[in-house]
């Protein structure tokens, strides 16, 4: 009997280390060389121009909120 619940123990594992674990491996360590390289060149370029029109857009706010500071001084407490 107890060679019985041995042998449906050890057969999943076999077929763990033989076909899972390997693939496993390579993806984890695939991935982790992927996050070492940082970003693409493709990437940091796409950040930067964001992160230029978010620039553009604070600039816009400002101008935006002082327009209506200057327009209507209650603007804030309405909403």
């Amino acid at each position: 009997m107890d060679e019985a619940i041995l042998g449906l123990l050890i057969t999943p594992i076999i077929l763990f280390m033989i076909l899972v674990a390997p693939i496993w491996l390579i993806l984890h360590y695939r991935s982790k060389k992927h996050i070492g390289q940082g970003l693409s060149k493709e990437e940091n370029a796409s950040l930067q121009e964001l992160a230029e029109k978010a620039d553009v857009m604070a600039e816009r706010i400002k101008t935006l909120e002082a327009i209506l500071d200057s327009e209507a001084p209650q603007w804030r407490d309405r909403a």
